[in-house]
């Protein structure tokens, strides 16, 4: 019966790895939507791909307001917010960093389900964050 449950719990561990999103942050889920834009943007300089990234991401998670910050060393924040706007948790990732530059620090405030949308542009053959709101 042990042999049983333990491979029970690596098959549910495997399956998890092989998922997107399945043990991830709501940080890492926005990186995961930037990593993707940044993969259909175009060669060509000046191509442009617009990323409209629901939020929540995940049902049961940074459902009210948030605030985002995109940062110009590389970091990505988001703090989940209640609606009087104190923060019931926060994430952070850089693994964004990969695969696009970013110029300037954005800090945006979004509403409760409002969409965040992150432009990425070519520019000197790199893909960069033009904007985000």
């Amino acid at each position: 019966m042990r042999g049983a449950k333990f491979f029970l719990v690596l098959q549910v561990a495997l399956l998890a790895a092989c998922v997107p999103g399945f043990l991830t942050d709501a940080a890492t889920r926005i990186a995961y939507d930037i990593e993707a834009g940044a993969g259909r943007l175009g060669g060509s300089e000046g191509s442009r791909v617009t990323i409209d990234h629901k939020t929540p991401s995940k049902s049961g998670e940074c459902e009210g307001p948030y605030k985002l910050q995109v940062d110009k060393v590389g970091m990505l924040v988001i703090w989940c917010l209640d609606d009087a706007g104190k923060t019931v948790s926060s994430h952070t990732t850089s693994y964004f960093a990969r695969f696009v530059d970013t110029p300037q620090t954005w800090i945006i405030d979004k509403p409760a389900r409002a969409p965040l949308v992150i432009e990425i542009e070519r520019r000197n053959g790199r893909a960069v964050v033009a904007d985000v709101r």
